[in-house]
């Protein structure tokens, strides 16, 4: 009994040691750093010769080397194992504990862990928040039987790491999606003859998605506006807004319209990327002030001449991008006198969980007024945002057309 006891506070005191790394350093750590740390103490731990971690791919079809102890080669030659396949592919797929006594003789897909010389194995998956991320095992180059407390401490110590490992990923894609949104959002806007305008951006405070806008010159010296919002969140949603932002450009340089612009873009998301979908708004402005607008689906701009309350712009509201090819895209024109203003937004600025979008696009009406932009989306910001940070991202553009 005094043994057994003995064993388990060993086991309590090497776990509370697995635990600190998990709630302490892991927030000065990347993910690879924390990994490494941390499977160089369960090594240490188990007295085993190899300790790894494989993660889960977007897919959710194959589990990718990410971090190793004494068989590095698995990370630098990119091992990957599919669910469901072989040792760490069975463990995923069961979500259970499973011990390799004789590896040579084994169903083993990773041939790296045969040449590695390794004998025995245990295996346990990661499952964090009830979603599997991963799996962590260990090897010895002799045979071993593991025990049921080392199996209960690989355990435990991979529930800490999965919990660590989300974190650690979901900081991660978020400073990935705002840095490739910054990026791809103008750092300025172009100086355009006769025209004045403003722009802000704000990312979501708990989603940062696919929102942008762009503004461009022409061959034909019109101005080019672009507002758009891709579907979803995260890094992939910022990564094709990157993708349709440049495909836009291209097929802006090459089409007579706004209207052919966007079928050409549905087109192309449609062939390559058939699961997006996106609103998209482009608008092409003259130097005498004709401005025409096609809508993917995209909220309406909203119009306001000097002297006048401002109103949503009766636009014709086509498929979202990636929805349809067959059904034609058709152009709005809007005649912009002097000293009117155009307001460009995406919903994350008008919708709300407790109103309705028309109310949104009503308030905001209430706040446009034909005057200076960048004293337009200070009262616009003020109005709609306030003091409580938006959930969703914000791009707001305004543009104005001078007096003289």
């Amino acid at each position: 009994m005094e043994n057994a006891s003995g064993a388990l506070e060993g086991v309590t005191r090497k776990l509370e040691n697995i635990q600190a790394i998990t709630d302490e350093m892991f927030a000065h750590m990347d993910v690879d750093e924390f990994l490494d740390t941390l499977l160089e103490r369960v090594r240490e731990v188990l007295d085993v010769d190899t300790a790894v971690v494989l993660l889960l791919d977007r897919a959710g079809r194959d589990l990718m080397a990410t971090a190793a102890k004494g068989i590095e080669e698995e990370v630098s030659q990119a091992a990957h194992v599919p669910v469901g396949r072989g040792f760490a592919g069975r463990v995923a797929a069961e979500r259970r504990p499973i011990r390799i006594a004789d590896v040579p003789s084994a169903d083993i897909f990773n041939p790296l862990l045969v040449q590695r010389g390794l004998r025995s194995l245990l295996g346990v998956p990661l499952v964090g928040g009830g979603r599997l991320v991963g799996v962590m095992h260990v090897g010895t180059l002799t045979p071993r039987r593991f025990t049921a407390e080392e199996e209960e401490f690989l355990q435990l110590a991979a529930a800490q790491a999965a919990m660590a490992v989300r974190s650690l990923l979901s900081r991660a894609e978020r400073a990935g999606a705002l840095e490739l949104q910054r990026s791809l959002i103008p750092s300025e806007l172009p100086e355009i003859p006769g025209l004045d305008m403003a722009a802000r951006y704000r990312p979501g405070k708990s989603i940062v998605g696919g929102d942008w806008y762009d503004v461009f010159t022409l061959p034909s010296g019109e101005t080019g506006i672009v507002m758009g919002d891709v579907a979803g969140h995260g890094l992939p949603a910022a990564v094709v807004m990157g993708r349709l932002r440049s495909a836009l450009r291209a097929y802006a340089l090459e089409s007579a319209g706004p209207a052919e612009a966007l079928h050409r873009l549905n087109r192309k998301m449609l062939h390559f990327e058939p699961d997006v979908t996106a609103t998209v708004l482009y608008a092409v402005c003259g130097p005498e002030g004709r401005v025409r607008v096609s809508s993917a689906g995209h909220p309406p701009p909203v119009f306001a001449a000097p002297g006048s309350p401002a109103h949503a712009v009766d636009v014709d509201f086509d498929v979202l991008i990636g929805l349809d090819e067959a059904i034609p895209r058709r152009t709005t024109t809007i005649e912009l006198p002097p000293g009117a203003l155009l307001c460009f937004y995406t919903d994350g600025l008008i919708e709300r969980r407790d109103d309705s979008i028309r109310a949104g696009i009503a308030k905001l009406c209430e706040a446009v007024y034909a005057g200076p932009p960048e004293d337009v989306g200070a009262a616009v910001m003020s109005a709609l945002i306030g003091r409580e940070p938006a959930k969703d991202d914000v791009a707001l553009l305004l543009m104005r057309r001078r007096l003289s």
